[in-house]
């Protein structure tokens, strides 16, 4: 019993490993960015490729990570997967000009797409029944610390070392996961079928298109652009063209079955929405804290962290509470604190005191870890087993979209309420008779205008931060009766594993559970 309960926590800690990385890396060189320009040549406008590409690359290609997982195994997927994405972060370490760079972050992207589905899938399979909730906890950890330590750890490598070890970080941890992978994770049953082509064509245009037009949306003023009306254009014509080939044709890329289970419907369309929050409120505060109240990079990651220790002590009494109550409640606890800290947040000013941003921090952490056990549980509870590795692409998916849709949302209204805010403030703005009689007085205070300005540009910018808190509060209520689609799972008792493959139950083990 111990042996195998060993086995289980070296999975566990061998695949949340290559999930750490890669979701790391998907916030991690945001803050070296302008270290890259220096050192690649690059303009502003160029070096956010450095970004694009591997959000693109990434979206499109979790899509095949369900038939690629049924096709060729599981475990081989990893491994292949895990080995890319180290030798590509390496490389891209290593870029000395733009194009170097590009090619591999979409490399980075290729390989990286399959590791947060591969090891939700590997983690249901791997433990028994009883012990799904705690394995969904321990999946959620890996998934929100990326996103909450990339900024902090990309800036102290950026600052003390170089931007190129915001890539190198990646060899170690990978050689660890791949070996780690390579003794301890077992392989699925493998499945022979042919593999839609049209529609992953269809859908990734869409997903490419849709990424491409959120990413690139804020630099070329959305609409007004025809290139981001192309993007719009082929992203609904895609989508359109895929919805008709797969409920007409005989061959679907997406089974059937995800979209009639309740549970997997209502919780990928949850997980989207408060992907939303999550990482449009990690897009704002360290703009926030660095360029209006000056912190320094370190310090900025050190007011953010208790946010993730919040996340990850919320997660781990969200795993052991779900057995006990029904997880729906916690899932509404969860709402209701994220919304009231967004609240609290909502009536920042540019004077907020550090120890108020740490308290609304950890309340939205505890928040967000009661959200995202419950709900990733529940996705999975009446989804057959031969499903999971498509149905864990498919959420993967949204969970990415989501979090697209929230930056591009805030970036957006931010630009846009700065600058109608810092006019509404101008044109109120009275000055008397003496003040332009001194202001023309001498040179010695012509510093005196520009000091107006930026006092303008700071109330403007105090009141769009809070502006965009208050959407976000709404954004987080307003998925409460999305609680009211999930259905309460039904107890039963635990299964023992299938010699060889400790997954592979029948679907028998989960039809209980379609009633509620």
């Amino acid at each position: 019993m111990k042996s195998a309960q060993g086995k289980e926590l070296l999975v566990a800690v061998s695949i949340m490993l290559a999930t750490i990385m890669q979701v790391l890396d998907t916030t991690i060189a945001n803050v070296a960015l302008p270290h890259m320009q220096g050192s690649l040549s690059a303009s502003s406008t160029q070096i956010t490729w450095v970004l694009t590409s591997y959000i693109v690359a990434s979206a499109i290609m979790t899509l095949p990570v369900g038939y690629l997982s049924q096709r060729f195994g599981r475990r081989k997927l990893f491994l292949v997967s895990v080995t890319g994405f180290t030798l590509s972060s390496m490389l891209c370490g290593q870029s000395s000009s733009l194009e170097q760079m590009i090619f591999w972050r979409i490399a980075q992207g290729v390989f990286g797409a399959s590791l947060a589905p591969l090891s939700q899938a590997t983690l249901l399979d791997t433990f028994p029944r009883e012990k799904h909730a705690a394995a969904m906890s321990a999946w959620g950890m890996g998934i929100m610390l990326g996103p909450i330590l990339g900024p902090t750890l990309g800036g102290l490598l950026t600052e003390y070392y170089s931007w190129r070890w915001v890539f190198y970080i990646n060899v170690p941890i990978g050689i660890l996961s791949l070996l780690g992978i390579y003794l301890y994770v077992p392989d699925n049953t493998r499945q022979q079928k042919r593999f839609d082509l049209r529609g992953f064509a269809l859908l990734a245009l869409a997903v490419g298109a849709l990424q491409m037009l959120l990413d690139r949306g804020e630099q070329l003023h959305w609409f007004d652009s025809l290139e981001i009306q192309f993007y719009g254009i082929g992203a609904a014509l895609a989508l359109y063209l895929f919805a008709v080939h797969n409920l007409t044709s005989d061959q679907r890329f997406l089974s059937p079955g995800l979209l009639q289970d309740r549970n997997y419907l209502s919780g990928t369309v949850f997980i989207f929405v408060i992907s939303i929050v999550v990482l449009a409120t990690m897009a704002l505060l360290p703009n926030y804290l660095q360029q209006w109240k000056g912190y320094p990079v370190a310090t900025a990651g050190m007011v953010l962290a208790p946010r993730g220790m919040g996340t990850m002590v919320s997660m781990w009494l969200a795993g052991r509470l779900i057995n006990h109550m029904d997880p729906r409640i916690l899932v509404a606890i969860g709402i209701g604190l994220v919304s009231l800290s967004l609240h609290q947040m909502s009536s920042f000013t540019l004077q907020v005191s550090e120890h108020d941003i740490i308290n609304t921090g950890i309340l939205q952490g505890l928040g967000l870890g009661l959200l995202f056990v419950p709900v990733s549980f529940l996705a999975y509870t009446t989804l057959p087993q031969t499903l999971r590795d498509e149905g864990a692409s498919l959420f993967s998916l949204a969970r990415n979209l989501g979090s697209s849709v929230g930056v591009s949302l805030v970036m957006a209204t931010l630009t846009r309420n700065m600058w109608i805010n810092q006019q509404e403030l101008a044109g109120r703005m009275q000055v008397s008779p003496e003040l332009l009689a001194t202001l023309s007085a001498g040179p010695e205070l012509l510093g005196l205008p520009a000091a107006i300005t930026n006092e303008l540009a700071r109330g403007a910018a105090e009141i769009s931060y809070v502006n965009n808190f208050y959407l976000l509060m709404w954004i987080s209520l307003a998925t409460l009766p999305l609680v009211l689609l999930l259905a309460k799972p039904q107890s039963a008792a635990p299964s023992p594993p299938a010699a060889g493959n400790r997954g592979a139950a029948p679907h028998e083990e989960f039809d209980h559970a379609r009633s509620g």
